[in-house]
């Protein structure tokens, strides 16, 4: 099988089992990713998987690939995302690799790997990879790395509970694990708390063929089931992960999707009250609803650029309290570790709702009213997706638009926004417009996706 350079992405390697991925191609990461271990001088690293059907034979040779370089293996076998990164500081073993497509069609998988515990790798350290596999660059075999079974579960049950304060409001919960790998977790972290919730449990049988939904929280067709329960129970909250567990989604009481950047503004009225640092950043997707209402609460914040890695380097090196991408990606820093995590970040909006009598939609009460567009995405092959920015980027200079350049496009109008940027897990363009009318943002919306069109057609 040949090996797919577009499969080493900006954050991530991820391709088609069968297609881009066989056990050879796993050997050949597991061994280029051991040869740069062993460069680093660093002896021992983790190896988790997902649920996906291929991702047992992706880890085992991904890791006699590792062990040929000479480095030890602590083999965690199936975990969520998060889980994997707990393992980092429980372990006290700073790099690890985690085979996963995320939430990726159920044929792909993929490999997220770090070199520091701290943040997966980005940029160029994907491509060393593809470098050093397609160069032979190989470190010498070795006397291969000893390899040791670890079970992080129940002190990952015990960290992830022991911040989570509820208060005396019961309220109603349903969670949707999508059948993906929080699946294997949920109902027992939800069940330390079941003398002080209503639980109802959704699509939680771990099933690698995501029969009911993909498990992509971030599109609301997926969580259209979710909906329903949550309406059916008369629940007070619905929430949605993601296939590995590092995002989630949430549903209001009133069958509503809640998108993440409101989410934020829940999680920071709350914040604002406490011995926090008060500044944040937030990607480049959020929509202006959450700078106005960061403003109002006299929060510092910016933008930053879209995708896992960069933003939890960004989250670490400024120690923000708390900070998120609009896909759900979040990040907790000020009682508890710093990364990612779909179950927790339910949990801290549950906390919230059982200490006040309020609704989701009542929390959400008083932010200024913008009509969106969900993220529309445009087929573009990699090759010449990034092309098609810079021809976006002159076009608003040539108009004098105001535009941050910091991932792609976004343009700043005085009634809304437009975002045009190149995807970096497909071969994708993509876009969200937002405006103060239903009328203003269709203006804004066809500007932008005829001026794509053309481009694409040219």
């Amino acid at each position: 099988m040949k090996l797919n350079k577009y499969m080493f992405r900006e954050y991530d390697i991820r391709g088609v089992y069968g297609k881009d991925i066989d056990p050879e191609i796993s050997y050949l990461i597991g061994r280029a990713f051991g040869t740069k271990l062993s460069l680093l001088g660093k002896n021992t690293t983790i190896v988790g998987y997902d649920n996906r059907k291929s991702s047992p034979i992706i880890e085992e040779n991904v890791v006699r690939g590792i062990r040929e370089c000479g480095i030890n293996v602590v083999r965690l076998g199936l975990v969520t995302t998060p889980m994997y990164y707990y393992s980092w500081d429980l372990l006290d073993i700073h790099s690890g690799m985690m085979i996963t497509a995320s939430h990726n069609p159920k044929d792909d998988n993929g490999f997220k790997f770090s070199y520091n515990g701290i943040h997966n790798a980005f940029g160029k350290s994907t491509l060393e990879l593809y470098d050093i596999i397609v160069n032979n660059d190989f470190v010498p075999i070795k006397e291969f790395g000893n390899v040791k079974d670890v079970n992080i579960k129940d002190d990952y049950i015990k960290m992830i509970t022991s911040s989570i304060n509820l208060g005396d409001r019961k309220i109603k919960v349903v969670y949707d694990c999508g059948n993906g790998t929080t699946s294997i977790i949920a109902d027992d972290i939800f069940n330390i708390f079941k003398d002080k919730l209503d639980l109802v449990p959704l699509f939680n049988d771990s099933d690698s063929d995501f029969p009911n939904h993909h498990p992509d929280p971030a599109v609301e067709e997926n969580l259209t089931k979710l909906k329903e329960k949550v309406l059916e129970v008369g629940a007070d909250v619905g929430v949605a992960y993601d296939g590995d567990g590092d995002r989630v989604g949430v549903i209001d009481n009133n069958g509503n999707m809640v998108d993440i950047d409101k989410y934020m503004i829940i999680i920071w009225r709350d914040l604002v009250n406490r011995d926090v640092t008060k500044k944040t950043f937030y990607d480049i997707k959020c929509g202006l609803c959450l700078k106005d209402e960061l403003d109002k609460l006299g929060i510092e914040n910016e933008y930053y650029r879209t995708g896992n890695s960069y933003t939890k380097l960004k989250s670490y090196e400024g120690n923000y309290p708390f900070s998120g991408e609009l896909s759900g990606h979040v990040f907790f820093r000020d009682k508890f570790n710093g990364y990612d995590d779909g179950i927790y970040a339910s949990l801290r909006l549950i906390e919230i709702l059982t200490n006040t009598y309020k609704s989701v939609e009542e929390l959400l009460l008083g932010i200024n009213k913008y009509y969106t567009t969900p993220e529309i995405k445009v087929g573009v092959s990699d090759d010449i997706k990034f092309n098609i920015i810079d021809k976006i980027r002159e076009y608003c200079e040539k108009n004098n638009y105001n535009i941050i350049t910091i991932d792609g496009v976004k343009v700043f109008f005085d009634d809304g926004s437009a975002l045009v940027r190149a995807s970096n897990t497909g071969p994708n363009i993509t876009m969200r417009f937002e405006a103060r009318s239903e009328e203003r943002l269709e203006i804004i919306k066809d500007e932008f996706i005829n001026l794509v069109n053309k481009y694409v057609e040219d």
